[in-house]
């Protein structure tokens, strides 16, 4: 039998877990840094809790899971598949980690402080159509605030991108919208009944361009002139402020648009004080597929890759309430450690010495010579440094090709002479130099 994995998932060998590692690491330090709080959810949710949270196209790539037993008794399958799928599937895997977290805030409400930070790194899944950058099965770094309507958790958001992309030495462009404005421009062209088909189509105007975008508008019961209504929002240039005062001036009668407008103004003001280090622009087509978004959203994409969309969130006014815990609002971003990943390798911005799994590896010598590395091994070991043993009595050559091969940078020796002065002789696998040290030089050469 040939040996396969499903399509859009994938192995990881240890140099390739060792970058992972290196994204998670990065990402859950910045967490830390503002405060939040590490929280565990399970990969399977009931369906009635992701079902109608993400969309018609959301609810498209769920992965349902059949129920265990005689499923089938008593299931009418002549019934349309909606209809019949309920009743055959009660469980699925989680989308996101943001509708699994509204619910966790519903679930454990006595148990938790409001305002509430939390991270969480967990994987996802998605009946996608798997491509370059797109994964059925893929890692989700999330960091929301919970319980708070301040713009100040908005700004935070902004400052945990720039830090994270600065550490991982990656430029890009943080695009930030509203969606009362996206709600104010369906009302300004009398079409607010249609707020979900403006916000889906326009989402795709970077993949699909214009004129598909006001193709797939009508499709969705636009009339052309409330398409046409739209353009002048298509065309504003300047700089944010800017923008945003023609947006002030369209909505001068418009609750909703001017309420998103507002927000923004008082956003970027927060922006402008801390001056971070990555571009941050207003985009007013940015509109993230997801039904939930009620205020801010936020999309990040790195410079100099053509590689979509790598982190993105938004304030989400009422998740909770569809749980039974009204008005509770929240925020968060979700760095998409995947696509951070291909960047970091298109752009070769790994640190060279990731793959390295050990910083020294004993040659064994035999019986005789063994207790001395063993208790030069533990050492080092307990001082934090990742040491290696050659498990069998081979050749020389067998053992120094294995050091090779695993990139360690340090080769010891230890024979009758080392035992007898309690020494080790230790080779610079890089320059090929030896020297004898005592065990404590060698703790710092290796910590060096």
């Amino acid at each position: 039998m040939k040996c396969s994995i499903p399509k859009g998932t994938r192995d990881f060998l240890p140099a390739e877990m060792a970058r992972r590692n290196y994204i998670f690491d990065t990402i859950r330090e910045v967490f830390k840094t503002f405060a939040f709080e590490p929280i565990e959810t399970p990969s399977l949710e009931n369906l009635s809790t992701l079902m109608g949270k993400y969309g018609e196209e959301g609810d498209k790539l769920l992965f349902k899971v059949l129920n265990s037993g005689n499923f089938m008794e008593n299931v009418d399958f002549s019934q349309d598949y909606h209809k019949v799928a309920p009743k055959i599937c009660e469980r699925g895997l989680r989308y996101d980690l943001t509708v699994p977290f509204a619910r966790f805030v519903v679930q454990h409400r006595d148990q938790l402080t409001l305002p509430f930070r939390r991270y969480q790194l967990q994987p996802v899944w998605r009946a996608d159509r798997p491509q370059k950058g797109r994964y059925r099965e893929f890692y989700q770094c999330d960091a929301d605030m919970i319980g708070s309507t301040s713009l100040l958790n908005e700004l935070e958001l902004v400052q945990m991108i720039d830090a994270v992309f600065a550490k991982l030495d990656v430029a890009v462009t943080v695009k930030i919208n509203n969606r009362n404005v996206l709600a104010g421009l369906a009302d300004h062209i009398g079409a607010p009944d249609k707020l979900v088909d403006i916000t889906v189509a326009i989402d795709k105007l970077d993949k699909i361009g214009l004129d598909n975008v006001r193709a797939e508008l009508s499709e969705r019961g636009l009339t052309n002139e409330q398409i046409s209504a739209l353009d002048p929002v298509f065309a504003l240039s300047g700089s944010a402020n800017e923008k945003l005062e023609q947006l002030a001036a369209l909505f001068a009668n418009n609750e909703m648009g001017t309420k998103g407008v507002n927000e923004l103004k008082e956003l970027f003001g927060y922006i402008d004080l801390v001056k971070p280090k990555c571009q941050v622009e207003l985009d007013l087509t940015l509109a993230r597929g997801l039904n939930y978004y009620t205020g801010a959203i936020f999309e990040v994409k790195a410079q100099g890759v053509s590689i979509g969309s790598i982190c993105g969130g938004g304030r989400y006014d009422n998740l909770t309430g569809i749980f039974g815990m009204p008005d509770i609002s929240g925020v968060g971003i979700s760095f998409g450690a995947d696509r951070i990943y291909d960047v970091l390798t298109e752009l070769d911005k790994f640190p060279a010495n990731l793959g390295q799994p050990a910083r020294a590896l004993f040659i064994n010598f035999g019986s005789e010579s063994l207790p001395y590395a063993i208790s030069c091994a533990a050492k080092l070991r307990g001082e934090n440094i990742s040491t290696l043993i050659y498990p069998d009595n081979a050749k020389m050559k067998k053992q120094m090709d294995y050091a090779n091969k695993c990139h360690v940078p340090f080769v010891f020796f230890v024979g009758e002479n080392e035992i007898a002065a309690q020494t080790l002789t230790v080779k610079n696998m890089a320059t090929g130099e030896q020297c004898t040290v005592t065990i404590n030089e060698v703790v710092a050469l290796l910590k060096a």
